[in-house]
């Protein structure tokens, strides 16, 4: 082990302070509270705790996060060795467990995983994804339009995006209902064994499907444009789609919903330009995103790191959420309107551009639809914070806005 003095100069991560526990109730509260306290001293990295006992080291600063992004080599994203100190049944595994996808290996391994991923993600058609999303979002606002009041996140955004997504990948509504009870234990840490083995038999249900019944959607192009995939391995790519392709997107629609009810640049206003739903999603990517700490790496040997020892199979997150408000970056004008932010990720392991797209198109469409509808909409109550190390994400969104009429659904695009 590398110790405190084995380099002048350097210091060990677990010599800079007392672990911040990333997974208590008073972190998700106030994590950027947390931020500024761990980036005293210039300080670029910070020891932390994903569960209790698990210690890991959370990149806050923006140049050194890009810098660990791009160099897979001294920073691969293999588990296998680190999760070998964790019992079989701890709540990361599901989240951090390896498995064999473009997020959890490296070298020659993750160039073949992200080449089916980037196969499987070319069919889908951004027009459709839009009009899929529209068509969603009328059916729901229905069922609760004239009741003057919702919770979004329950009876609006997360089925949304559920749905938009099952029918994007060319699940049946069946299959669909199975995945997300279980994706969304996954996300919560609930239960590890079952999760996994629920996850993996509705989706090897639907590799079978697709196989007698392709159509053009993103299962079927796995199991007949990627030959050189075993089952389990197209299995594990549903997952990577799931996982990222859910959770994210309903916690940006709700972040960026929350945004647009209390920021007051983007309260309606006849006397004042109101920016348009775009920006609302961009600025939320920025300076509040919806993975706020991810993007794990484990070194196989101790690594320095701005005059840092890091020590070897313990795992680095980047922090999203530090680094997109890094101070370094962006001083004392926060958000701007560019594209440099983290909340994709960066190097070889980040968010492929058809994702991010997609991402975007569902909450520009669901939120611009849903302000449409009711321009008038206000918060109903505070909002709280569901813990977790990873995301950012509100519990609840209750809304209230003026009873309005039905609106008229269109219909299903025609297969494309």
């Amino acid at each position: 082990m590398v110790t405190q003095q084995s380099r002048a100069g350097s210091r060990s991560i677990e010599s800079l302070g007392p672990k911040t526990k990333l997974y208590t109730p008073a972190f998700a509260i106030a994590p950027y509270a947390a931020y500024e306290r761990m980036r005293q001293g210039g300080r670029t990295l910070a020891p932390v705790e994903l569960a209790p006992n698990v210690p890991a080291t959370l990149v806050i600063g923006y140049h050194t996060a890009v810098r660990v992004l791009n160099d897979p080599d001294r920073f691969p994203a293999d588990p296998r060795t680190w999760e070998k100190s964790l019992p079989d049944d701890h709540p990361l595994l599901p989240m951090l467990g390896w498995r064999p996808n473009a997020l959890r290996t490296a070298g020659k391994e993750h160039t073949g995983h992200r080449d089916a991923l980037q196969t499987a993600l070319s069919v889908v058609d951004l027009h459709a994804v839009r009009e899929r999303t529209i068509r969603i979002a009328a059916s729901l606002i229905n069922k609760f339009c004239q009741a003057g009041k919702v919770e979004l996140i329950e009876h609006f955004i997360t089925p949304l995006v559920f749905t938009v997504l099952n029918e994007t990948v060319g699940c049946p509504p069946g299959i669909g209902e199975r995945l997300r009870v279980a994706i969304a234990a996954m996300f919560e840490g609930v239960d590890t064994e079952h999760v996994n083995a629920e996850v993996a038999s509705a989706l090897f249900e639907l590799i079978e499907l697709k196989r007698r019944t392709p159509a053009a959607d993103i299962a079927s192009w796995l199991v007949h444009r990627c030959p050189n995939l075993t089952d389990e391995q197209r299995m594990h790519q549903l997952v990577t789609i799931y996982s990222a392709g859910i959770e994210p997107v309903r916690n940006l629609i709700a972040n960026t919903v929350r945004r647009m009810l209390t920021a007051v640049r983007y309260r309606h206003d006849n006397a004042h330009f109101t920016p348009p739903v775009r920006d609302a999603v961009e600025e939320t990517l920025a300076d509040d995103p919806p993975m706020a700490n991810l993007c794990n790496s484990y070194p196989r040997q101790p690594v320095l790191v701005d005059r840092v020892w890091l020590p070897a199979d313990q795992p680095v997150l980047v922090s999203m959420a530090a680094c997109n408000t890094d101070p370094a970056i962006v001083g004392n004008r926060g958000w701007t309107d560019n594209r440099a932010h983290l909340a994709y990720g960066s190097g070889p392991h980040a968010c492929p551009d058809m994702a991010r797209e997609m991402s975007k198109q569902i909450a520009i469409e669901a939120i611009g639809y849903f302000f449409d509808a009711f321009p008038e909409a206000e918060l109903a109550d505070e909002i709280g914070w569901r813990p977790g190390p990873f995301h950012r994400a509100p519990a609840a969104v209750p809304v209230a806005f003026p009873p309005t009429p039905p609106l008229i659904i269109p219909p299903a695009p025609a297969l494309r």
